[in-house]
C-alpha cells in the first residue's frame, strides 16, 4: 500500500523532511569527495567542534560508555576525520582532535545546508520556509529539546 506524504501528520512530515534534507546534504558531500562520511558522524563531530576532548569526556557528552566512544573514534580515525594527540594538560591522557579533513567535512556540510535552505526559499518562498522553520523551532522548545541542542548533545531517538 502506497503512502502519500500529504497524509503525514506533523511528526512524520518533519521526520521525513529531515531525512530528505540530510540525504541531499549527504549526496552533496559525496560529490565533494567525502564519499565515506555518514550522517551518524555528526553525533561525534558536534562535540569536537568546540575543541579537543579526551575519550572519557567525549563519552560523557555523548552519554555512552568509554568503549562506545572509543569505537567511534577508531572508526573516524581510520577515515582520517579525527586524530588522537597527547593532552597538553595531562601527559598520561590523549585527546581527540578534528583533523583538517574533519574540519573540511563540517564546513562543507554547513555550506550545503545553507545552500539547500536558500534553494528551498527560492522554490517555496521566503515566508513559507521561514514560517516552517519557526514552527519547528517552537516545537523543539515546547517539547523541551532545546537544552540538549544548545549543549550540542543532539542524539537520535532511542
Amino acid at each position: 500500500m502506497d503512502f502519500d506524504p500529504v497524509d503525514a501528520d506533523l511528526s512524520l512530515a518533519s521526520l521525513f523532511t529531515g531525512w530528505a534534507l540530510a540525504d541531499e546534504v549527504q549526496r552533496r558531500l559525496v560529490a565533494d569527495g567525502f564519499t565515506d562520511t555518514r550522517f551518524a558522524d555528526g553525533v561525534v563531530f558536534q562535540h569536537l567542534v568546540g575543541g579537543p576532548l579526551t575519550i572519557s569526556a567525549l563519552a560523557e557528552r555523548m552519554k555512552v560508555t568509554q568503549q562506545a566512544a572509543s569505537k567511534s573514534v577508531v572508526d573516524l580515525e581510520k577515515r582520517q576525520y579525527v586524530a588522537r594527540a597527547p593532552d597538553p594538560a595531562d601527559a598520561r591522557a590523549r585527546i581527540v582532535v578534528l583533523t583538517e579533513r574533519g574540519n573540511g567535512v563540517i564546513a562543507a556540510a554547513r555550506r550545503h545546508r545553507a545552500a539547500l535552505e536558500s534553494e528551498l526559499r527560492q522554490a517555496l518562498g521566503v515566508d513559507r520556509v521561514e514560517a516552517a522553520r519557526l514552527l519547528l523551532v517552537d516545537a523543539i522548545n515546547l517539547l523541551g529539546a532545546a537544552p540538549a541542542l544548545r549543549a550540542r548533545a543532539a542524539r537520535p531517538p532511542r
